[in-house]
């Protein structure tokens, strides 16, 4: 069943109330830092190298998180690299390319936003394929038949290409500042969204496009996956890297899709694979995990391994939960103007043991060969000097991440970082 705005939704979870046997169950009272626990072990932030190395760590991690998103703004590594790094300390740039262009274990489609996503998941991504087709949004409506036609066409004769081997376009006025001149540009990216078009390799941002049978070899496509199996997966996705979920969390960027989530949470509850939590400050915002996650859940504090996160991370993008969680309130403040900024254009948060004790504001400067500390906020108690040697350790090695070629791992620095906390604070929280 497809609702009026296009989205999918099974119409045997719709909404309906809670049952009064369901009322009857007493949620599991939860403090933050036990939740904090929880969600790191699930994001697996809590131990060194959960993956292992190498393009086989890129599609372990990928899989595990459902997700890795991808962003253009390059003042440090671009977020997916960075994401990966933040759990495989080993990572190589090169091991994602290897991952998408040869193993073929990785794809491109969008979640909440762009992201890389494991091919073994591309049977619930299908329906949205699908419906795209189907109905396409109001800004591929100047896309015209014979515009896919000729691209599609130019790509089966001739091989995958990007969109600068498109050199006989008319070139028309851009509409917005992200548009390209070139028509051909919204007719690869409307076919990438149905998915006739897949991106089969990335350099930058520069995306090559093949066809998606042929990427991938098939002679025929995979089955695609029904509208309950879709709804499971999302669940299942969230639970798995979440640990504990609501429903904010689940549906991320997707309120229409919350009544039919509920209606799942509810059933699974009825049946004993979920239950609720009372997470401490949630007020009336309901929670939910499995109950071997509950049972799991380490009783000892989170080492204090220091992570220098991307505003993008998985930990970090949804802000509403961060703060829940964390009792930390991330601003990105890229689009504002300079004299309106907290924390800085580019502020990427530190984690130290289960607390954000920093926002640094940073700058790659790749000609220079290091990596420039602008700005430094603090939250909460100060480090003390071993947190204060393990945070300077880890800007060194993020400077080595930054500054390695592709096919690199962390170099030596021939000029490294300045110790975080000579840097003079902006202020704190």
């Amino acid at each position: 069943m497809t609702a009026p705005d296009g989205r999918i939704g099974p119409p045997a979870l719709s909404h309906v109330a809670m049952p009064p046997a369901l009322r009857l169950l007493d949620p599991v009272p939860l403090d933050r830092a036990a939740a904090r626990r929880l969600w790191m072990r699930a994001q697996r932030l809590d131990s060194h190298a959960p993956f292992g190395d190498g393009p086989h760590a890129v599609k372990a991690a990928v899989e595990h998180l459902g997700y890795v998103q991808i962003d253009t703004i390059n003042v440090v590594e671009r977020c997916h690299h960075h994401i990966l790094y933040s759990r495989i300390p080993a990572y190589r740039r090169a091991d994602l390319d290897t991952a998408q262009r040869e193993h073929r274990s990785v794809f491109e489609y969008w979640t909440h936003a762009l992201s890389y996503v494991p091919v073994r998941d591309l049977p619930f991504f299908l329906p949205e394929m699908k419906r795209r087709r189907s109905a396409p949004a109001a800004w591929f409506g100047a896309v015209t038949a014979a515009e896919r036609a000729r691209v599609m066409k130019r790509i089966r004769t001739e091989g995958a290409l990007t969109l600068r081997d498109i050199n006989d376009d008319v070139l028309v006025e851009k509409t917005h500042a992200w548009a390209s001149r070139k028509p051909s540009m919204r007719a690869l990216q409307q076919l990438f969204l149905e998915g006739a078009l897949t991106v089969c390799e990335r350099r930058g941002m520069l995306k090559t496009y093949e066809l998606m049978e042929r990427h991938f070899g098939w002679e025929r496509r995979p089955r695609m996956a029904s509208e309950r199996q879709v709804l499971d997966y999302r669940l299942d996705r969230a639970l798995r890297a979440q640990g504990l979920v609501s429903l904010d969390s689940v549906c991320h960027l997707d309120a229409p899709g919350k009544g039919p989530m509920r209606a799942l949470i509810e059933a699974r509850v009825a049946r004993r694979a979920l239950v609720p939590v009372a997470l401490e400050g949630a007020d009336r915002l309901e929670h939910w995990a499995r109950p071997e996650s509950l049972d799991a859940l380490p009783a000892e504090a989170v080492a204090p391994r220091v992570h220098i996160l991307s505003p993008f991370d998985p930990l970090i993008i949804q802000r509403r939960r961060l703060t829940l969680f964390f009792g930390y309130a991330h601003r990105f403040e890229a689009y504002v103007p300079a004299r309106d900024r907290v924390l800085g254009y580019f502020a990427l948060p530190v984690l130290v043991g289960d607390r954000v004790a920093a926002a640094i504001d940073m700058k790659a400067d790749r000609a220079a060969g290091r990596l420039v500390l602008r700005q430094r906020t603090d939250f909460g108690a100060a480090l003390g000097p071993d947190e204060r040697v393990a945070l300077d350790e880890a800007l060194h090695r993020f400077e080595r991440f930054q500054l390695a070629r592709g096919d690199e791992g962390a170099r030596a620095s021939p000029d490294p970082a300045a110790g975080a906390w000579d840097l003079p604070p902006a202020g704190g929280a």
